[in-house]
């Protein structure tokens, strides 16, 4: 590709001197220093390909969003130095293609990526490609919260219909589902039982409506932390405790691996066995008869940590990303609300849930909660 100084010192190399091949020589090693350093300082990725898609020349970022090393790469097929990133068969319209694509190593990140084909001066045959990379990881990430904070905030107003419209009327049935009761110890013995059966049907829906509109709206409606000095490894004793009868019912194995030397954690006891709570009764729910859940408390440098490990059927990849949705459940009877309920919690107290799964070979859940309160900081002066 002739440009510039290059253009020029071709059309004169016939009555150029010998003693001045050294200055153009210079001129030209200058120039395309001063070029690769102005490439090299830019944030965007560039990698240059001959016809045949061998790396003919990259940037600084290119390398540093693959791991790669620019020498080592030159010559080579770029599908090769990069796994997976065949631009010859998303190029061969000879048009410019835009497309993503998920990084895994070094980072896990996103990157938006086009392929500009090189043209001859003629502009008939192809040289080459040029393509962009553009690190799209935190503008993904910002638009995925601000649809979750959307998302809040059209829960929110939702509530307040949802306490009014139905908690009034769940209210009502139950009184007049009591009278009922009342009325049906009157009747014959025969038609009282079956009455009473019906009757405890209907109570039996109205407490599981009632229920999933009090989850409604701990999902969604922040609650104020009442915070005091608590032992983590009692808090999960007492939550497994409590459902020790499910446990039993549902012929599941508990295994607790409680640290009892962990320093007291500053935390709202409540809130805290309420994220417990849900965490079992996913993981009883997920597994079948004769199923295994340890439970591990334990601490790092910066934090606390409890893991809850099932054997029951684990999450798919394409639903992993969805776990913490509203609504979202891969159980028939579940409301999709407990695991938005734990994140809040953790998150009210600065901490971080994360989930390792493999479908069919069970669930990892550990929660981690700051040793130090850091739901908020200072940054720098100046920054």
């Amino acid at each position: 590709m002739k440009r510039g100084f290059l253009d020029k010192l071709i059309n004169r190399l016939g009555v150029v001197q010998p003693a001045d091949v050294q200055g153009y020589l210079v001129e030209l090693a200058r120039e395309k220093g001063f070029l690769e350093t102005i490439f090299n300082a830019i944030l965007e990725g560039v990698i240059v390909t001959d016809p045949k898609g061998r790396i003919i020349w990259l940037n600084k970022a290119a390398c540093g969003f693959f791991a790669i090393e620019a020498e080592p790469s030159m010559g080579r097929p770029l599908k090769e130095v990069v796994r997976g990133l065949d631009i010859e068969s998303i190029t061969e319209s000879g048009q410019t293609v835009n497309r993503d694509l998920e990084v895994f190593y070094p980072e896990n990140r996103t990157l938006n990526f086009y392929v500009v084909p090189l043209m001859d001066d003629d502009g008939d045959e192809i040289e080459g490609h040029a393509v962009i990379l553009r690190d799209a990881t935190e503008t993904l990430r910002s638009t995925a919260a601000t649809i979750e904070s959307e998302q809040f905030s059209a829960l929110t107003l939702l509530a307040a219909g949802v306490a009014h419209e139905i908690g009034n009327p769940l209210n009502s049935l139950n009184i007049h589902l009591q009278l009922l009761e009342r009325r049906a110890r009157k009747l014959p013995q025969k038609a009282r039982k079956e009455f009473e059966e019906s009757l405890g049907i209907a109570r039996g829906e109205v407490t599981r409506l009632d229920h999933i509109i009090t989850q409604f709206l701990r999902a969604i409606r922040p609650q104020p932390l009442d915070t005091r000095l608590e032992n983590l490894s009692a808090l999960v004793r007492e939550s497994a405790s409590f459902l020790e009868p499910e446990l039993k019912d549902r012929d599941v194995l508990l295994d607790l691996e409680l640290d009892e030397k962990l320093p007291p954690i500053e935390a709202d006891r409540d809130q805290l066995k309420q994220a417990f709570y849900n965490v079992i009764r996913n993981s009883l729910q997920a597994m079948k008869a004769g199923g295994f859940l340890r439970i591990r408390t334990g601490m790092d440098e910066t934090h606390y940590f409890v893991s809850f490990a099932d054997t029951g059927g684990g999450i798919s990849a394409e639903n992993m990303g969805r776990v913490f949705q509203p609504y979202f459940s891969t159980k028939a009877a579940g409301t999709g609300l407990g695991l938005l309920i734990v994140r809040r919690i953790v998150r009210a107290h600065g901490g971080e849930v994360a989930i390792e799964s493999a479908e069919g070979k069970g669930l990892t859940l550990t929660i981690r909660l700051p040793r130090q309160d850091r739901r908020v900081r200072f940054l720098e002066a100046g920054a």
